[in-house]
């Protein structure tokens, strides 16, 4: 008995009916060019995965720079806040001591320009008791005059020295109407008013000009 090895049965034929149909068979031997077509189309393939792995990677870096660069802006506006914020405090700060200065040389300067602002006012007006420092009262009383003159309102003007009034302070009353000044409560007065500014400014002023621009 002749020992027979079992074969694997490929199925490279099929029978459908009246049509035969055979199983393409594996290509075991290429010619150069169509190893060059092989090669080519390998080669276009691999040069696809590496743009789009290069294009996955540039995406990633500009997504990580956008997100610096939105953190980076974040911080420059709040520099550029703190700046614009002490530079106005600081201007404040020297706008007070200057005041302060001329009140010390020209006491009588507030008063007199009140005076003057109410002018058609206090034309109708009988009189007008003006209450000033004791230490400026001396010296506001002949401005007040000159400016009451120029006003239209001579004769009509007298001058109180209240002890309870700070330098530089004054009061008006001519019956229909008062009007009070004080530098102290004035100046604090611009000093809140600042800050509600810059409260509601926030980080949305517009941008601090660079000193290259020119503008």
């Amino acid at each position: 008995m002749t020992d027979q090895i079992p074969r694997k049965f490929i199925f490279d034929t099929v029978f459908d009916g009246d049509r035969v149909i055979t199983a393409p068979r594996p290509k075991r031997a290429f010619t150069p060019e169509e190893v060059e077509i092989v090669r080519a189309e390998a080669f276009a393939e691999g040069e696809r995965s590496a743009v789009a792995r290069a294009e996955a990677r540039a995406a990633e870096v500009l997504a990580t720079i956008a997100r610096d660069a939105g953190g980076a802006l974040v911080a420059l506006a709040q520099v550029a806040h703190a700046h614009r914020s002490e530079s106005a405090r600081l201007a404040l700060a020297a706008a007070n001591k200057i005041a302060g200065a001329a009140l010390e040389r020209f006491p009588e300067a507030p008063v007199v320009a009140a005076l003057e602002a109410l002018s058609v006012e206090l034309q109708s007006a009988p009189r007008l008791v003006v209450r000033t420092s004791p230490e400026d009262a001396e010296r506001a009383r002949p401005a007040l005059e000159r400016a009451a003159q120029m006003a239209g309102v001579a004769g009509q003007i007298l001058v109180k020295a209240d002890p309870a009034l700070p330098p530089a302070a004054f009061g008006f009353d001519w019956g229909d109407g008062r009007a009070t000044f004080d530098a102290a409560d004035a100046a604090a007065r611009v000093g809140e008013a600042l800050e509600a500014a810059l409260a509601a400014e926030g980080l949305h002023a517009e941008p601090i000009p660079s000193p290259a621009s020119g503008v």
